[in-house]
């Protein structure tokens, strides 16, 4: 089988207030959904009809079986999920206080295991075979999956995307994190970060010199997500800089994933670099005003509804 996207790294259950503008402390009312980034990225891209696959591990626990329950229900592929005896598949925790303070806490102890992917595990003829393959930061923070990540990348011969997933509480240091990074990008074709990621990786906040700086660095496309004011695009023969779709914001969190499906459906789907960048925008503009993260993922009809309307 020869998948449009196969996406790599971290994954989780989410396990959300239904309480909005309440400390966690304080929430009675929780929902279940799946979680992790680049988990969400392949159901995103599955909702806009490609076929998807992720690579990751959970534990071996009642929660990891709903991952695999969880992603068969969203059309994601879930044959390169695998599961670690002893470490429980993680969860993540978060505070809704719209439109810009999201709290979120991550239980991924003693490790995660997604951590544990190797690359003796790895399927490089499916990877090699893939129209696009998406690895994460995250997955570099950690052995073995450090090394499976950049082998990953270094199989795949078709378009390669490093999210840039920049999470603190994962590295000791930044300063340990940019050679790593550094290194991933050397076999990406797009690199894809906000400000503060695109920081960890290239020393620049400005948002044109960072995009130019991670060009630099072997992709042949950079994307800047900037939140409240756009994104920016570069290539090395073009810049588009397109402002934010206005929604009322519910849910920040799932809204960089949503961009991040849309992103590699229009990659795939060979649109000019401007119609990609307002799409994925307002896959993200959508679902950051919804609560989920998963189950908010936009169809392409739902999309391009809201860029008609906002026009």
């Amino acid at each position: 089988m020869t998948y449009d996207l196969i996406t790599m790294g971290r994954v989780s259950v989410d396990v959300y207030p239904r309480e909005i503008g309440v400390p966690l402390e304080e929430v009675e009312t929780f929902g279940k959904y799946l979680g992790g980034s680049p988990t969400n990225v392949a159901v995103a891209a599955a909702r806009h009809g490609r076929r998807t696959a992720v690579i990751t591990r959970t534990g071996d626990d009642p929660f990891g079986r709903f991952v695999h329950r969880a992603l068969r229900g969203y059309g994601v592929d879930d044959r390169f999920v695998t599961s670690v005896p002893g470490l429980p598949t993680p969860l993540a925790f978060c505070e809704i206080f719209p439109p810009d303070d999201f709290p979120l806490y991550f239980y991924r102890y003693p490790k995660a295991p997604d951590l544990e992917i190797s690359p003796g595990e790895l399927d490089l003829e499916a990877i090699g075979a893939a129209r696009v393959m998406w690895a994460t930061v995250t997955g570099l923070s950690r052995k073995p999956s450090r090394e499976a990540t950049l082998t990953a990348l270094a199989a795949a011969r078709g378009r390669t995307v490093l999210d840039l997933d920049w999470r603190p509480m994962l590295w000791t240091d930044p300063d340990e994190a940019r050679p790593l990074v550094r290194a991933a990008l050397a076999h990406a074709a797009v690199a894809v970060g906000n400000i503060d990621e695109c920081e960890i990786a290239t020393g620049e906040r400005d948002p044109l010199r960072a995009a130019r700086a991670l060009l630099a660095h072997g992709p042949d496309l950079a994307v800047v997500k900037r939140g409240p004011a756009g994104t920016l695009a570069a290539t090395a023969d073009e810049v588009v800089e397109l402002p934010p779709v206005p929604v009322e914001v519910v849910n920040g969190l799932g809204a960089g994933d949503a961009f991040g499906g849309a992103l590699c459906h229009g990659l795939l789907a060979g649109w000019e670099l401007q119609q990609v960048i307002a799409f994925a925008g307002a896959a993200g503009a959508l679902v950051a005003s919804r609560l989920a993260c998963a189950d908010a993922m936009p169809t392409e009809d739902e999309v391009d509804a809201l860029l008609k309307e906002a026009r």
